[in-house]
């Protein structure tokens, strides 16, 4: 762990091994955008908001790259956390490389570093990587712990598409990955796929640990109301919905394909395009009973659960997706919906009558009579069942486990400095 800093840890063992108890933490969380850029609420916005409620929380930091020019190195966000911006080498997309390479970032965390070394007089300094970002970060300053919350296979291409750029890409992420975990006190995943990967990289499986997502429960289990001017006037077919970003890793031709086969079904689609206006999702929304919101307040979502009869997870059948354990799942069922799933793995355990389908491949009439299925498993007691299984899931839990985990890790260290 933090091996530039090793001997400078030795010197003060007994101070870390017994630190003063009444200390709070600072937390840096390095992000893979600013907050809100992606106009959606990711794991690690839900993790830095929960960190920041904490009691022994003194500051959160959310560190981030961005393709803008910044003046100020800091910024206040409206729920309390600091954003720390690093600017990125020029402003288009092919230039994140530098994100992963200490030459194009390094001189740019000394503000950062200047700053937490005054604090760490008298907080604790923890740091945590949600993406593989800036991995030198760890060996430049003497963290009392580092965590690797990994939700996603960073290095594969979300479209699954191999081109001689991605595969640089590919291989600059993995490395850059490779270092975080291997300085990582404790990694957590979302999926049993990206722990066998982790396990992989770090050559043990000695605290890296699944901690699948999650759900704001009360959020969609109390919502009443329903979102307004969706329903066509006499329409009477059902309601399909996919709420969340759309991106590359969904499987545009298929959602084409029930579209076609299901005339009287609304295929409803919620959430901002982060296709780059692709040919694909275009053609889909050429279909006249495919409707597409964009982008809506976080604060909507549940009305639009509510609007849904059945929620789907259309994904392709691709590298990245098979690490992919999606957000929306236990959305969709807190809100007491039915959920077909495709391509997902890592969701095959949440399998259950009446609850969630899950196929494999991309056969559009499956997919259909999976839906239609649905229709007879709708009476009251399921949408309870549906409910009692996201209530196990919500966010709270979840994180409060991954802390006592890693609280459980330092004391762990701490005993094993004493003997």
């Amino acid at each position: 762990m933090n091996a530039a800093y090793r001997k400078n840890e030795e010197i003060n063992r007994e101070e870390r091994i017994a630190p003063n108890p009444i200390k709070k933490t600072v937390h840096v969380m390095v992000a893979a955008s600013e907050w809100g850029m992606d106009g959606l609420r990711y794991r690690r916005h839900r993790l830095a908001e929960f960190l920041k409620n904490q009691p022994e929380t003194a500051e959160v930091i959310w560190l981030c790259p961005t393709p803008h020019i910044t003046e100020d190195a800091y910024s206040s966000l409206p729920n309390g956390i600091r954003q720390f911006p690093i600017t990125d080498i020029m402003p288009h997309k092919l230039f994140r490389f530098g994100r992963y390479m200490d030459l194009f970032y390094q001189s740019k965390l000394r503000s950062l570093l200047f700053y937490l070394k005054k604090e760490q007089l008298e907080h604790r300094i923890q740091l945590w990587f949600t993406f593989p970002g800036f991995p030198l970060l760890a060996d430049l300053f003497p963290w009392d712990q580092v965590i690797y919350d990994c939700s996603d296979l960073w290095s594969s291409p979300i479209d699954g598409k191999k081109t001689v750029l991605s595969s640089i890409r590919q291989t600059l992420i993995a490395n850059a990955e490779k270092r975080i975990i291997e300085n990582a006190d404790v990694v957590f995943c979302t999926s049993t796929y990206l722990r066998d990967k982790v396990v992989e990289m770090r050559g043990n499986a000695e605290h890296v640990y699944v901690f699948e997502n999650g759900v704001e429960y009360l959020s969609f289990a109390e919502e009443t109301e329903t979102a307004v001017g969706i329903r066509p006037v006499d329409f009477t077919g059902k309601i399909v919905g996919f709420i969340g970003g759309i991106k590359p890793k969904l499987d545009f031709e298929l959602v084409s394909e029930v579209a076609r086969l299901r005339p009287d079904w609304l295929l409803l689609f919620v959430g901002p395009d982060g296709t780059g206006q692709s040919s694909e999702f275009q053609e889909l929304l050429s279909n006249k009973n495919v409707l597409w919101i964009g982008s809506v307040p976080s604060a909507e979502v549940p009305k639009y659960m509510n609007t849904i009869d059945i929620g789907i997870m259309p994904y392709k059948d691709s590298p990245y997706n098979e690490a992919v354990f999606p957000l929306k799942l236990f959305e969709f069922l807190a809100a007491g919906k039915p959920v077909v799933g495709s391509n997902l793995p890592s969701t095959k355990n949440c399998i259950a009558e009446g609850i969630y389908t899950h196929l494999e491949g991309n056969q559009a009439v499956e997919f259909v009579e999976a839906c239609d299925q649905f229709e007879k498993e709708n009476e009251p007691k399921r949408i309870v069942e549906r409910q009692n299984i996201a209530r196990e899931r919500d966010w709270h839990v979840i994180f409060t486990r991954m802390m006592e985990t890693s609280h459980q890790y330092g004391e762990e260290r701490d005993t094993s400095a004493r003997g």
